[in-house]
Order: structure tokens, then sequence, then C-alpha cells
């Protein structure tokens, strides 16, 4: 069956416990939080989802608990992404996709690869993938940016590659896209800020952050957005465009996770490297949940 990924994906964090190990409780209200708040679908192991602190056993135990929990409700695209072209190609030949509707894989990080390695990249790993593939665009993490015109050659070339997330924050580029792309070939924002003016030139949905928080909220400006209601779509988007801001100040996802804190669906720890924000931006942030929530939607 082919599953359109338009609307809302939310890039689902992993909670932990003080003690560094996961909290499975958490998650699961996460997970209920955001499926009866109608996002259309969930993606796990991403950036946001704290991936690359986690072991290859914790990693398939959230999957297992993720795909058990969401129960085939939405569908779950898995986060798979690697600078070794060959080892994500031997992970995607071991990964059992049962209940996986898609794989994110990020562009290659680190080894800041030429345009023609990113698209044998995405070759290769589209000549082995049995599932569609969502590319991952996100030079601020990977240091290395697709162009739009290797963004379009995949399309063309790769039929089981079906969209990209953008977080270039190139609106020239995205423009240039969606300008060019095949019909069916998606362009999704992978900026929280950036989704209503993505959607307004054409686009196709959002992997979001602050859908953890806020996800009927959300999804609404993005189904707005998608039925050409710009003016709806844009009172939801200033409204909630403060504590989008303020959920970056000091880094991702310990923004998120102090908002999902505030808002009593989990605790504010993350892994090392990352910390904790700041007292003086959870005040703020505390702040600007309580007068959201004052709001009429």
């Amino acid at each position: 069956m082919k599953i359109n990924f338009t609307g809302t994906g939310v890039a689902v964090i992993t909670p932990f416990h003080k003690n560094g190990t996961i909290d499975f409780t958490s998650l699961g209200k996460i997970l209920e939080h955001l499926i009866s708040n109608d996002v259309d679908y969930i993606v796990a192991m991403g950036t946001t989802g704290e991936a690359a602190t986690l072991s290859p056993i914790e990693k398939t135990a959230v999957l297992d608990f993720i795909l058990e929990t969401v129960n085939n409700r939405v569908p779950v695209v898995l986060g798979m992404g690697c600078n070794n072209t060959f080892e994500i190609i031997e992970k995607i030949k071991n990964t059992d996709f049962e209940g996986i509707s898609a794989i994110l894989s990020v562009s290659p990080y680190y080894n800041k690869p030429q345009q023609q390695g990113i698209y044998l990249h995405y070759k290769n790993i589209s000549d082995v993938s049995p599932v569609p593939i969502i590319i991952y665009n996100v030079p601020g993490r990977t240091a290395s940016n697709i162009t739009a015109e290797t963004t379009l050659r995949i399309a063309a070339d790769m039929d089981n590659v079906i969209g990209i997330k953008e977080a270039s924050g190139n609106m020239v580029q995205i423009m240039e896209i969606i300008r060019q792309k095949p019909k069916d070939f998606l362009v999704i924002s992978g900026d929280d800020a950036l989704t209503l003016p993505i959607l307004s030139v054409g686009g196709n949905g959002v992997i979001s952050v602050v859908a953890n928080a806020f996800p009927l909220e959300f999804s609404k400006m993005t189904h707005y957005g998608l039925k050409g209601n710009l003016k709806s779509s844009m009172d939801i988007h200033y409204r909630i465009l403060p504590i989008i801001n303020a959920l970056f100040e000091d880094g991702n996802p310990s923004g998120i996770k102090a908002a999902l804190e505030i808002l009593g669906l989990c605790s504010n720890n993350v892994r090392l490297p990352l910390v904790k924000i700041n007292k003086a931006l959870y005040n703020k942030i505390s702040n600007l949940i309580t007068d959201f929530k004052l709001l009429k939607f």
C-alpha cells in the first residue's frame, strides 16, 4: 500500500530517567499524546530522538516499543543514516522492516562528500531498501548541503526515493526543488519556523520538533496550509513561533524536553554530550507555554 507522507510528521524524542536509562512509560505517554492529537506519522530514531547516543540494543528496544505502541494507527518512519555508505547498506539488509513504512536517511555527515558522492550514496541505498526513502538535508549538522540539482537528479532517477526533508533554511533552493520536482516527490519542511513559508510555495508538510509538545495546534497549522487556508495557518504560525524560537535557543532536543517536562509528559533529561537548557531559558519557555495555552484555537 502506498503511503502519502503529507501533513505533520513528528521526530519523537527519547525520554530518559535521571540515571540515563530509557523511560518507556513516558515514551508511551508521548506517543499517545501525538496519535490522539492528529499527527500524520511518527519518525523514530532521528536527531531529536538522540539516536546518536543510543546503543544498538537500546535502538532496537525503542523501535520495538514504538511499533508496538503505535500498532499501525499511524505510519512509522525510521531514521537510518550513516557517513559510511557500505555500513548503511549492511544495516538496511539486516533490518526487519515489519511495521516500518519508510526510512529517513540523512546526507553523509563529516566527510563533506561531493555532489556525485551524495548521489551515489543514495543510489546504493535505493538499490537495497525494501521501503521508500526520504532524503534528509540538514547542512547545519552534516557540514554538506545537497543542492537542488542533486535532489532533482535523485528524484528523477530513483523511484523509491519519495521525498526530501529540507532543513537547509535556503528558501531559494527549496523553491527550485518544488518548481522542478516530479509530481509525486514530496518536499517536507525540516524547520518548524519555516513550515508555513514552505507550504505556501507548494511544500507537502513537516517533520516537526515542536509538535512533540503541541501536536494538535501544529497539525492544524500544517493542514490549513495544505488546504490553502493561509489566513488560519498564519494565525497559528505567529502564535506558536515564539515557542519554536525559544526551543532552539540552547539546542535540540534539550529545548523540547524542557517543554515536555513543563507539560508533565516526561522529565527534562538528555544524554551527554548534550546538557539541559539553562534556567533562564527554562523559565522563558514555561512562560511562553502558559501564554500559548491561554489562547483559543
